[in-house]
């Protein structure tokens, strides 16, 4: 016997303003990752001078 549900009745849950904030911490937080990890390796990067190679064996 097939049983007949309402749009409504049949959704998994409200789509709202908690989904938004959680999209947006994530966001957030990798922006800040991103900015961090480009931060370090211009850091990592100052030691070698402009124009010269990083040879393995010197």
């Amino acid at each position: 016997m097939t049983k007949i549900v309402s749009d409504t009745d049949a959704r998994q849950g409200r789509r709202g303003r908690q989904v938004l904030i959680v999209l947006i911490a994530a966001l957030l937080l990798a922006f800040a990752a991103w900015g961090a990890a480009e931060f370090y390796g211009e850091i990592i990067d100052a030691g070698t001078p402009a124009g010269q190679a990083q040879t393995p064996n010197g």
